[in-house]
């Protein structure tokens, strides 16, 4: 004869109108908490602090020495109405294009070509491949500069196939300094985005290739097929990170063009540094730093989202 079970029986915790919630309580209670206590305590000191200073001091007009003057959200007017400062915002949208969108394309293509191709040596193409992110990025600029110079190696190479029409000073032409500006971004960033799509491709099982070649499809049909969807978490991360570096970037322009010609390459980053630094405005760059930041996060965080409901 079976006996009855101490334990609560299903009706009771079902109840008379169906499933009742259970609450637990936690075995571990506050414990948790206080091993991330140290953890939130360097985050709120380094990061949430200096983020509400600067906040705080984007609402006053000071120069930095001086007395401050309460102004309140006139210095993020200015951000809206100045046209210098508009210019800025979207040169950065334009370099998006060179720093994120342009390197996952070409990543994408060269990262199925050295998995599905099995090259050897794959460890020291990946390397090569990395270096620009390896090097600093103020030794990246210099280079460059010199390359894009009057008589830099640029040019010489048009003038040697028979192309001196196409010779530029690249970097000091209204129309075409700022595309020269992304595509070093673009030589930068395309390394970083092929090695993280090179890590997603290499666990994509080769029994799905078997079966579309099986099934009749071509490499071109594979790769939009198979190859592209699997890698869908890797190409949110590249693009986090080569978006945040398009819209953060500082040093490359300094170097390269300090926002010239005229203003046809400056950036927010710069202005910050200008206006903060040259100009005496520190509330006005700390108005720019602010509308920045926000502007990043909900970049990211759109293109965060949009790829966990492509999941």
């Amino acid at each position: 004869m079976r006996t009855s079970s101490p334990r609560t029986s299903d009706a009771a915790v079902r109840g008379p109108g169906g499933p009742a919630p259970v609450r637990r309580r936690s075995r571990y209670g506050l414990t948790p908490y206080w091993f991330l206590l140290p953890a939130l305590v360097v985050y709120a000191l380094f990061l949430l602090y200096p983020l509400g200073r600067a906040v705080q001091i984007s609402l006053y007009d000071w120069d930095g020495l001086s007395l401050a003057t309460f102004v309140g959200p006139a210095n993020y007017a200015d951000v809206l109405t100045d046209d210098r400062l508009r210019s800025a915002f979207g040169h950065s949208l334009v370099l998006i294009f060179f720093f994120a969108v342009l390197p996952l394309g070409i990543g994408l293509v060269l990262a199925a070509l050295l998995t599905r191709g099995q090259v050897r040596g794959m460890g020291f193409f990946r390397t090569v491949i990395f270096l620009p992110q390896v090097i600093a990025m103020v030794v990246v600029a210099v280079a460059w500069r010199q390359i894009y110079a009057p008589d830099g190696q640029l040019n010489t190479l048009l003038r040697a196939v028979g192309l001196d029409a196409l010779t530029r000073t690249w970097l000091g032409d209204f129309t075409l300094t700022l595309p020269a500006v992304g595509l070093i971004g673009t030589w930068v960033s395309t390394g970083l985005v092929t090695v993280l799509l090179m890590a997603g491709m290499s666990r994509i099982p080769t029994e799905l290739y078997e079966a579309a070649t099986l099934d009749g499809a071509g490499a071109v049909r594979s790769f939009l097929f198979i190859t592209v969807p699997s890698v869908r978490a890797e190409v949110v991360v590249a693009l986090t990170m080569t978006i945040i570096a398009a819209l953060k970037t500082f040093d490359l322009v300094y170097v390269t063009t300090s926002g010239g010609p005229g203003a046809t390459t400056t950036v927010p980053s710069f202005e910050v540094y200008r206006r903060a630094f040259q100009l005496g405005e520190v509330g006005s760059a700390a108005a720019v730093a602010v509308v920045l930041t926000v502007l990043i996060f909900g970049i990211n965080i759109a293109v965060n989202r949009i790829g966990e409901r492509e999941s």
